[in-house]
């Protein structure tokens, strides 16, 4: 958006001589030539802005180092910025602008615009480089999927927009910058009225552009929406997540509870606190639910009233910029509320538009913030505002006047229920446990969604884990018949990981996500070689955790029980920084990913131990020939002498 804008304020003269007599403003005013020095310095900054950009891709692409790209785009853009305040100064006051006749173009506000965005993001770079260096960020952008489609699209959506502006300006003979307003405007289905094409060529051009930009739009602010709400969500409900524990566990170590946190190593200690390992292990599986809980709700929330307020500043402010930009017009603060906030809904009626070159630029800029602040803000009252009143009117209407295929008695009976088990943590969870721990998966969650992509790899994954399963119990009854109980009992291991690796990859995509009971997870570590009765692998959780990335460190804030570079378990709790419901990563992808480390390192075994018999079997068969050969090679040597003697003349 700064380079674009940087285009903008190189694209036009910054000074213009309004023109005399009625109708005469600085809109309609006539160019005055900007001197060589002010066009040579506009270049200038625009191309180290570029090259501060390009560092950036590079370093995002993996191309260049992150020690070599920070310094050049933070250098750049301050420099960028730098040069631009110190032309619009000059051009303020070493040129004696503006005057009684004369006034300043939408482009110098443009570069206003575009050197505060340079020196803000290259402000927060800074702030990035020092977090890195002390060791609270990593010292390199791996960009995700959706990060890199985001910054693809904006920088389609800013090009379209220009582009369209230039198109525009040949075919309507309009001013440049007065295109750029236009196709804002246009783009963002705003539709103030001001400028509209006046031609045949641009009414008929405007058919597919306004549907091409429409579709890119909407394409950017579904990237916004996966990109700031579902990853933003994840974080956030992470720290969330993290604070909560640590106020738990200080609230119970206050109040003298640290033996239930503590593992279990003997009968006494079971006596003493009364219950068994495992019940303790339960309690706090019990207790991080709870606190899962609290910290979603709270989250859904807290990102309502951040969006929201981020969209009552976007008005307020916007609407202080467009009273003092259009102060000509003699605007009120309530006119401009007003006009603001039909621009910020698209609604657009066309009675309050923008005439100074001041305010077209702001509106601009003010828009395309704005448009995308409202969907996350409509977004996050789905999550929250608009789900309470859809379940209340599906409530009533069950219970009313439009019941449901279940009598009225019945859904009354069932909404009560509902509201009472809000207060019952674990009533409703044991549903999703028709089916004993091993045999899980066998029944689709109710509502679950899955995108035909994923069907296809569940499909695929499906056929190749069934050939494994009668393979191992092909293999299981061979062992059997031949009375290999070692071996059978490794093949019917190896059978039950694939079957509840093939029957999670059904959760993967199940909407709500899915959340396993605690006997669900204890069956699924007792597969990956833990055992919730034992206290081996068990420990006290800690209430501080490291979250440091210099060197070979690495952020002890992660989920996971097990070490995949070593056999043996890494101690951890369920109220812990390790536990498995901590951090961002799903239930389903944590226990398919330690599942599949699980079988891998079992296969490995089996494989490395067929080799060694293979290796034992045909070392004895070599001793057996060697021994043949050499009882062999003794009797022909005593019956080759035996004839000697005979034959000998002495005999």
């Amino acid at each position: 958006m700064a380079s674009a804008f940087s285009v903008c304020a190189l694209a036009e003269n910054w000074r213009v001589i309004v023109p005399h007599g009625p109708g005469g403003n600085e809109a309609h005013g006539i160019d005055i030539k900007d001197p060589g020095w002010l066009i040579a310095v506009n270049t200038i900054s625009l191309l180290l802005a570029l090259i501060a950009n390009l560092a950036l891709l590079l370093n995002m692409a993996r191309r260049l180092s992150f020690a070599i790209a920070q310094p050049i785009t933070i250098v750049g853009w301050f420099i960028s910025s730098i040069l631009l305040i110190a032309l619009v100064v000059t051009a303020t006051y070493s040129l004696k602008l503006p005057g009684q006749d004369r006034a300043l173009t939408q482009a110098f506000y443009y570069a206003i615009i575009a050197s505060g965005l340079y020196f803000v993001i290259a402000a927060l770079m800074c702030v990035t480089v020092y977090g890195a260096y002390k060791g609270h960020y990593p010292q390199e952008f791996k960009l995700t999927m959706s990060q890199r489609t985001l910054m693809l699209q904006t920088i389609s959506f800013m090009v379209y927009m220009l582009g369209g502006a230039a198109v525009y300006y040949r075919v309507e003979g309009w001013q440049f910058l007065d295109c750029v307003y236009f196709t804002n405007y246009t783009l963002l289905t705003v539709g103030i009225g001001d400028y509209a094409p006046q031609t045949h060529t641009g009414r008929a051009l405007l058919f597919p552009y306004a549907i091409g930009g429409i579709v890119i739009l909407g394409l950017v602010v579904g990237s916004i929406r996966s990109l700031v709400l579902e990853r933003g969500k994840k974080k956030l409900g992470s720290r969330m997540i993290e604070k909560k524990r640590q106020q738990l566990l200080k609230r119970m170590l206050k109040n003298n509870e640290q033996k239930k946190l503590t593992p279990i190593t003997s009968e006494q200690e079971a006596d003493e606190l009364g219950m068994t390992e495992r019940e303790r292990r339960k309690s706090e599986f019990e207790m991080m639910r709870q606190i899962q809980d609290h910290a979603d709700r709270r989250q859904k929330w807290n990102a309502l009233f951040i969006s929201g307020s981020a969209w009552l500043v976007l008005w307020l402010v916007g609407a202080v910029a467009f009273w003092k930009a259009e102060h000509a017009q003699e605007w009120s603060y309530f006119g401009a509320l007003y006009f603001a906030y039909t621009s910020l809904l698209t609604i657009g009626y066309g009675d309050y538009k923008n005439f100074s070159n001041a305010g077209k630029p702001v509106f601009v800029f003010w828009s395309l913030l704005a448009v995308p602040t409202l969907t996350i803000v409509i977004s996050n009252m789905g999550d929250t505002v608009v789900k309470g009143i859809r379940d209340l009117t599906n409530y009533l209407g069950e219970i009313t006047v439009l019941p449901g295929e279940k009598p009225t008695i019945q859904n009354a009976k069932r909404v009560i229920m509902k509201v009472a088990s809000r207060f019952d943590r674990d009533q409703g969870k044991e549903e999703l446990m028709d089916e004993p721990p091993g045999m899980i998966g066998e029944k689709e969650q109710e509502g679950a969604g899955h995108p035909q992509g994923h069907e296809a790899m569940t499909r695929a994954t499906d056929r190749l884990a069934v050939d494994m399963e009668n393979e191992e119990l092909r293999d299981a009854g061979e062992a059997e018949r031949r009375g290999d109980e070692v071996s059978k009992d490794e093949h019917e291991y190896h059978y039950q990981l694939i079957r509840e690796f093939r029957n999670v990859m059904r959760h993967l995509d199940e909407n709500p996500p899915r959340q396993y009971t605690y006997d669900e997870w204890a069956w699924f570590l007792k597969l990956m070689g833990e055992d919730e009765d034992h206290h081996a692998s068990h420990r006290k959780p800690p209430v501080k955790v490291r979250n440091d990335y210099r060197g070979n460190r690495k952020p002890d804030m992660q989920q996971g029980s097990t070490d995949d570079k070593v056999n043996e378990h890494r101690q951890w709790s369920w109220l812990g920084n390790r536990s498995p419901l901590m951090g961002e990563l799903g239930e389903p992808e944590w226990v398919l990913e330690r599942l599949s480390i699980t079988l891998e390192k079992a296969l490995k075994r089996q494989h490395e131990s067929r080799d060694q018999e293979t290796k034992d079997r045909s070392s004895d068969g070599t001793k057996k020939a060697t021994s043949s050969s050499g009882s062999s090679g003794t009797l022909e040597g005593q019956e080759r002498s035996d004839r000697c003697d005979e034959m000998s003349p002495t005999k």
